[in-house]
């Protein structure tokens, strides 16, 4: 039994891959690219060849970057490449460090091992987007800003993201808990591949679940952003109706034409007074009729 981890970025990296086990051309092709493929397995005869998306470092500020793992399984070895580290293949091997019979057992055994280590890392993550979810929620109930658009639509491209890397896994691990592959997965062995099949799709609920929050927080948030906008309008009319008919007022007394029959009259002492009077009682009369109707 051999397991071997590489980390391929190159060609001359990939060399172990074409002169020591003679993989198929195709499948070398995969593990170099840069690009992240979606999750496959092709049954190559003699190896399978499985793609797998990693994922780990969720910050809230930043969109998740699913990592390619590509395995081979072969009869009587296990190969991943990937092209960064991986903290779960890592804290796998150091597993296999304190206890040996993790590698005692059969290739299908550790590729078992090794994917569900992977998929374990998706859950703590889903939690966090849905944290991270709640916490803008509040925020967007206490200080309603612009940047918290960009954070929802953050948690949704994130929410996204993890459906997209679940679905295609979901189906591979259906494949190897059904013994589509019995020259490589033993009965035995597929019982477990059934358990991360059914941890995927208990993944697939949740983010389904995480969508539907981060749809609500965006309409909470549209709700606030419209609500604060309509109590705006409704100040701004509400002192645009005092001050239109002091300026109706005003417009009419500043009409230069000769006193007579004007009340009061332009020449009078208390006349300015009279006018200035008129205004504010008529202001004051709005303003406690807007309140009384409680529409300020």
């Amino acid at each position: 039994m051999l397991w071997v981890d590489l980390t391929i970025r190159s060609d001359e990296d990939a060399a172990i891959l074409r002169e020591v086990f003679h993989f198929h051309d195709l499948t070398i092709e995969d593990c170099v690219s840069e690009r992240v493929d979606p999750a496959r397995i092709d049954d190559y005869g003699d190896f399978l060849f499985l793609i797998i998306q990693a994922l780990s470092n969720y910050q809230p500020e930043v969109e998740l970057e699913p990592v390619e793992v590509d395995f081979y399984l072969g009869a009587n070895y296990v190969v991943s490449c990937h092209r960064e580290p991986i903290a779960a293949i890592d804290r796998f091997r150091e597993r296999c460090l304190r206890d040996e019979r993790h590698l005692r057992g059969t290739p299908d055994w550790v590729l078992h091992g090794l994917v569900d280590a992977i998929i374990d890392e998706y859950l703590p993550i889903v939690d966090a987007v849905d944290d991270t979810i709640d916490r803008l929620e509040e925020e967007i109930l206490d200080t309603p800003d612009t940047r918290l658009m960009r954070h929802i639509m953050l948690a949704k491209r994130n929410a996204l993201r993890i459906r997209r890397a679940t679905v295609p896994q979901r189906e591979i691990m259906l494949r190897l808990s059904r013994g589509e592959f019995p020259k490589f997965i033993r009965p035995e062995t597929a019982l477990y591949y059934r358990d991360i099949f059914d941890h995927l799709m208990r993944i697939e609920y949740l983010i389904e679940s995480v969508r539907d929050l981060a749809d609500g927080a965006l309409n909470t948030y549209l709700s606030v952003v419209s609500n604060r906008l309509n109590q705006i309008m409704k100040v701004l009319t509400a002192a645009a109706a005092i001050f239109l008919p002091m300026t109706l007022i005003a417009g009419i007394y500043g009409m230069n034409f000769p006193s007579r029959g004007v009340w009061p009259p332009y020449e009078s002492d208390w006349g300015f007074a009279a006018v200035v009077g008129a205004m504010i009682v008529i202001a004051a009369a709005l303003l406690a009729y807007f309140r009384f109707r409680d529409w300020i």
